[in-house]
C-alpha cells in the first residue's frame, strides 16, 4: 500500500508542474511566442517565420516578425476559449518546427473582442455587444514627448471617446514641425533611411500605446499612410517594395491587438505618388495578412475611393454636409464622418466651428444612421492642439458627445435606421426625432395607432432628459420649450 502511495505522489509531482506551466491567455487577448534566432545579415528580409495555431478543425496561420537583438516573435489572438496547439514554420532551421500549447480562458470584464460590422450599417464587438462609435482624432500624439503622451492618455481616460484616429508615421505640417523622438526605420534623419530595416524601438513604443488604449476601451484607428510629410522624411514616397514590406511588418506585429482598425490613409487622394492600383494592392495586402479581419477603411480629401470594393469594410468620410442617407445608399456599408470639421478657433475653416455646430453635426449623422468624429483645434502658445498632439481638451463638445453616446447605448441594440427626415429609430418601437436648429413650441406626431409610446424631450446642449406626461399614440401633439438643439425620444410602452 505504501509503495502505491509513493508511486502516486511521484506521478503527481511530475504531472502537476507540467500542467501548471501551460500558458494561458484570455479570449481575444494577446499570446506571444518568443524565439531566439539569427541576427546576421538582414533578418527583416532574409528570415521567414510563421506559426499555425489549431483547435479542433480551426487553423489560423499568423506571420512572425523580427524584433531586433536576435529575437523573433509570433503573436496570436485566440478567437475561442479552450486549448490551442501551435507549430512554427521558417526558412531557418533554428526557428522551424517549434511547437507548444496554450489555453484560452474566458475574457475579462471589458474585453468584448474586436469590433465588426453589424446589421449592415452599424458596428458590434465580437461578443455582439453594440459598439456606438464616438471617435476623436490625435494624429501625431505618439510622436510627442512622453510627458505629453501620458497627459493625452489621462485625458482620454475621462473623455467619452471609444475610437482614436492616429498616424503611424510622424507629421510635418502646420502646428507640428518638430522631430519625433523615434523613427520607424533605421537610418539618420531627416532622409537617410534604410527602408529594408525597421526600428524595433519605434514599434515597441507604438505597441505600448496601443495596449494602453485597449485597456481604456478605446479602438485605435491606425492611419497607415498620409500626405503630411512635405518631403521632409520621405515616408510618403517610398517605393512599392518598401510600402509592401512595411504593411506586412505592421500586420505581423499588430494584428493580435483586438482594438486595431486599419485606415489605409488620411486624405489618400493627396498622395500623388500613389496610384489607384497601389491603394487596391495595399488593401489586399492588409486583408490577406491580417488573419482576424480587423476593420479596413480609407479617408478622402476631395476624391472618394470606390468603397464598394470588397476589401473596404466601412466608409470613412470627410464632409460637412452630413448627407448620411445618400452615402449609405451609395455604398451599403457603415458610414463614419471621421472628419466633419473641428471645434476650434484657428484660421483654417475646417478648424474653427463652434462646439454647438460640432454637436449638431454628430446628431445629424446619428439621425442619418451614421456616426461622426470629433476633433479640437484651439490656438495654443506651444502649438499643442488636441487634433494633432493630444494633451488636454479645452472645448465644450466632449460632455455633449458623452450625452449622445448614452442615448445611443440606451437605443435599439441593432442601431438606428433613418425613417424619415430628421427621424431615426426602428418603426413601431423606437423613434428619435432631432429638431436641430429649429425651435418649435409644438410637434405633430403620427405614431402607429395601435401602439402606446412614452415621450421624452432631450436637450442635446444642456444634456437633460425631461419626461413628457402621458401616453402617446396615433395622431398627437407634444408641447416643446421652443429652443434649438432639442430631440424627442419615443419608446413603445
Amino acid at each position: 500500500m505504501m509503495q502505491r502511495w509513493l508511486m502516486l505522489l511521484v506521478v503527481l509531482c511530475v504531472v502537476l508542474p507540467c500542467a501548471a506551466t501551460t500558458p494561458s491567455v484570455e479570449r481575444w487577448g494577446l499570446f506571444e511566442v518568443t524565439l531566439p534566432g539569427p541576427s546576421a545579415g538582414n533578418p527583416f528580409v532574409d528570415v521567414e517565420l510563421s506559426a499555425t495555431f489549431r483547435q479542433d478543425s480551426t487553423a489560423i496561420t499568423v506571420s512572425g516578425f523580427y524584433d531586433g537583438g536576435g529575437t523573433y516573435r509570433v503573436r496570436f489572438m485566440p478567437p475561442q476559449t479552450g486549448p490551442w496547439h501551435y507549430e512554427t514554420r521558417s526558412n531557418r532551421p533554428d526557428l522551424d518546427g517549434k511547437t507548444g500549447t496554450l489555453t484560452a480562458t474566458a475574457p475579462s470584464p471589458g474585453n468584448h473582442g474586436p469590433v465588426r460590422v453589424a446589421h449592415d450599417y452599424h458596428f458590434a464587438y465580437a461578443d455582439d455587444t453594440p459598439f456606438c462609435q464616438i471617435g476623436t482624432t490625435c494624429y501625431a500624439w505618439i510622436h510627442q514627448p512622453d510627458e505629453l503622451q501620458e497627459q493625452t492618455l489621462k485625458t482620454l481616460a475621462t473623455a467619452p471617446f471609444n475610437k482614436l484616429r492616429m498616424c503611424i508615421f510622424p507629421k510635418y505640417y502646420r502646428f507640428n514641425r518638430g522631430e519625433p523622438p523615434c523613427y520607424p526605420f533605421a537610418g539618420t534623419p531627416p532622409k537617410q533611411w534604410d527602408f529594408t530595416r525597421f526600428n524595433p524601438q519605434f514599434f515597441q513604443h507604438l505597441e505600448q500605446r496601443l495596449g494602453q488604449l485597449r485597456d481604456l476601451g478605446i479602438e485605435a484607428d491606425l492611419i497607415l499612410f498620409h500626405p503630411y510629410d512635405g518631403g521632409h522624411w520621405g515616408f510618403d514616397a517610398m517605393d512599392a517594395p518598401a510600402d509592401d514590406r512595411y504593411l506586412r511588418y505592421l500586420t505581423a506585429r499588430l494584428s493580435a491587438y483586438r482594438n486595431v482598425w486599419w485606415s489605409l490613409a488620411n486624405e489618400w487622394d493627396l498622395m500623388k505618388k500613389k496610384t489607384d492600383a497601389d491603394w487596391d494592392r495595399f488593401f489586399q495586402i492588409i486583408q490577406s495578412s491580417d488573419p482576424y479581419a480587423h476593420l479596413r477603411s480609407i479617408h478622402n480629401c476631395h476624391r472618394m475611393y470606390d468603397h464598394t470594393k470588397p476589401w473596404v469594410t466601412h466608409v470613412s468620410f470627410q464632409d460637412a454636409d452630413m448627407q448620411a442617407v445618400a452615402i449609405r445608399t451609395t455604398y451599403h456599408k457603415p458610414v463614419i464622418y471621421d472628419e466633419c470639421q473641428y471645434e476650434g478657433n484657428i484660421a483654417n475653416d475646417w478648424g474653427n466651428i463652434t462646439a454647438r455646430e460640432l454637436v449638431h453635426r454628430f446628431w445629424l449623422a446619428t439621425i442619418g444612421g451614421a456616426y461622426a468624429g470629433h476633433g479640437e483645434t484651439y490656438y495654443d502658445p506651444q502649438d499643442i492642439l488636441w487634433w494633432s498632439k493630444g494633451g488636454i481638451l479645452h472645448g465644450q463638445s466632449p460632455p455633449r458627445l458623452a450625452f449622445l453616446k448614452k442615448i445611443l447605448a440606451d437605443g435599439p441594440e441593432d442601431g438606428l435606421e433613418p425613417i424619415e427626415r430628421f427621424t431615426a429609430g426602428r418603426p413601431g418601437t423606437y423613434y428619435l426625432i432631432y429638431l436641430g436648429n429649429h425651435q418649435p413650441v409644438k410637434r405633430q406626431l403620427n405614431l402607429p395607432p395601435s401602439t402606446r409610446f412614452s415621450a421624452e424631450i432631450l436637450d442635446t446642449w444642456d444634456m437633460t432628459i425631461t419626461p413628457v406626461p402621458g401616453i402617446f399614440t396615433g395622431s398627437c401633439t407634444i408641447d416643446l420649450p421652443g429652443k434649438p438643439g432639442l430631440a424627442l425620444r419615443l419608446r413603445r410602452r
